[in-house]
């Protein structure tokens, strides 16, 4: 099976969609994982560079993300917003649409009425749509997202598993047959390691945070694994450690613990020689 690294922009925007397309792809990345609007001018200005980086790189890829912003956060109007977001992103043709799904405050049922809405906008639109596994989503918290897998069997993940570390104050040491249920449906990693008080660590090559960075591995290769044996050719993983807030950062100075960039590269480079 191909693996294919992907460069988040968030975090990056004080560079230009041209010249952080060609600096991901200088670096060893496959393709760009963006927040996209298709009015905005950035949008055709990412549209451009990525048309421009195929030219030496033809399976360059893209990865859209859908964030429901309503005014009033009804479960109607979520869903009246993220239908748009869903349909002004697919016109775009990325590889997928990562979308922040639901509310971890909306009712069981609630959330289901928004996944539903969003798997028949996939099937009608012949567009893939992944949902992230994510602090404040339907998602939020790995044995409560199993109802959710159990009632809509073929929906797809992002796994960000720092996230149900941060929720649960743990490494998740007693949850590995939730965890085991959820690996199936992860088909894009966010490969970002949190830890038990906090979604990013401060320096994943730290060696205090070793032990950590074998758990996410683990976690990451059963997926590979998973979809292996079930005949996958391709699968994407985003390195996605953030800025400041996500980044620590020193009191007072504000100065971040380390760097992003370094931070995001050390981890694909870290994947590449360790994944399977």
């Amino acid at each position: 099976m191909k693996i294919k690294y992907s460069f988040s922009y968030w975090g990056n925007d004080h560079l230009s969609p041209s010249q952080f397309i060609n600096a991901i792809a200088d670096a060893g990345f496959d393709g760009a994982e963006l927040f996209l609007n298709p009015i905005d001018r950035t949008t055709d200005e990412f549209l451009l560079a990525i048309e421009n980086i195929r030219k030496q790189k033809p399976d360059f890829y893209f990865i859209t993300l859908q964030l429901p912003f309503p005014k009033t956060d009804t479960v109607g109007a979520h869903i009246k917003v993220m239908e748009e977001n869903f349909r002004n992103l697919a016109e775009l043709n990325p590889l997928f649409i990562n979308s922040h799904t639901g509310k971890d405050y909306f009712s069981f049922d609630d959330n289901c009425r928004i996944i539903d809405a969003a798997m028949n906008f996939s099937s009608k639109n012949g567009i893939r749509i992944l949902h992230e596994t994510h602090r404040g989503r339907f998602s939020f918290h790995a044995a409560s997202l199993i109802p959710y897998l159990n009632t809509f069997p073929q929906i797809e993940l992002v796994g960000d598993f720092s996230h149900f570390c941060t929720v649960s104050e743990s490494m998740l040491e007693d949850q590995q047959e939730i965890i085991s249920q959820i690996i199936p449906h992860v088909a894009h990693i966010h490969a970002r390691l949190g830890f038990e008080q906090g979604p990013q660590v401060n320096d994943p090559q730290a060696p205090e945070w070793h032990g950590h960075l074998e758990k996410f591995l683990f976690w990451w290769q059963q997926i590979i694994t998973t979809r292996k044996v079930g005949g996958q050719s391709l699968f994407t993983i985003s390195p996605e450690f953030g800025p400041i807030p996500y980044m620590p950062t020193l009191p007072y100075t504000q100065k971040p613990l380390s760097n992003q960039w370094d931070n995001n590269v050390f981890m694909k480079n870290y994947l590449k020689a360790s994944l399977k």
